[in-house]
């Protein structure tokens, strides 16, 4: 599996190819989608570009997205806590939301994930857990009586020095051990995006690309889209994989 990570947290000041309104994420995603990817994750922005749990506009997103794409493709959203400082006004806007996404990601070192995680369980959402390399997030969710209950774990890489970001990824795989048996999607960051990338593909785990996770292609030159970084990410995932290289 290849997800498409969008925009993430990006803003304007990133640069033209990130999508903010409903309209160019619909626009973007589908385009990455006919390049290969498979399922998307997506951070719903208010109109001045801010990361949102608002439930007008996340159903403005995801009906845009979805009148883009096949009914196959998942399409889930960010519940990060930049979104929704509070937790319990986090898990009452999830339980204000009148379009559910299929997915949305929890991340778990953060206070309120627990409870963030039942609240999308109990609306029929699937949850994928964050656990961010550099935080306690790998302990608390081996800890935790709904890890069985995910539907896969993001490993997400925060190094993103390419000389040591593989080896953070391999002692976050380390610290996760068996997952609770969930699958494991394993992703880096900025300098960090494209050497976990190919940890991926050599380990065979799942992966995901798009501009949340980087803006450059794997040769330094600026993405002009996220289908240019999932047509990127897919012949790195499957070069590494072959062990070319």
């Amino acid at each position: 599996m290849v997800q498409l990570c969008v925009n993430g947290a990006r803003g304007g000041a990133d640069g033209a190819a990130v999508p903010l309104s409903p309209e160019a994420i619909a626009d973007s995603v589908a385009d990455a989608v006919a390049a290969g990817a498979t399922d998307v994750h997506v951070h719903p922005k208010t109109p001045c570009g801010r990361d949102t749990l608002s439930p007008r506009v996340l159903a403005a997103t995801l009906a845009a997205v979805r009148a883009r794409v096949p009914a196959r493709v998942p399409v889930g959203v960010t519940t990060g806590a930049w979104a929704e400082p509070d937790p319990a006004a986090r898990v009452a806007r999830i339980r204000s939301w009148t379009v559910l996404p299929d997915h949305a990601s929890v991340n778990w070192h953060e206070p309120g994930a627990e409870e963030t995680a039942a609240a999308l369980i109990e609306r029929g959402v699937a949850v994928e857990a964050g656990v961010w390399s550099g935080t306690d997030g790998a302990a608390r969710f081996l800890d935790s009586l709904l890890g069985p209950k995910v539907l896969r774990v993001l490993a997400e890489v925060t190094d993103t020095d390419p000389a040591t970001a593989r080896g953070s990824a391999r002692a976050l795989l380390t610290a996760l051990g068996p997952a609770h048996g969930r699958p494991v999607l394993l992703h880096g960051e900025d300098g960090g995006a494209w050497p976990v990338l190919r940890l991926a593909g050599r380990l065979g785990l799942a992966t995901r690309t798009g501009l949340e996770d980087t803006l450059f292609l794997p040769d330094g030159g600026r993405a002009a889209s996220n289908a240019e970084l999932v047509v990127a990410g897919t012949r790195e995932w499957a070069s590494a994989r072959r062990g070319d290289g």
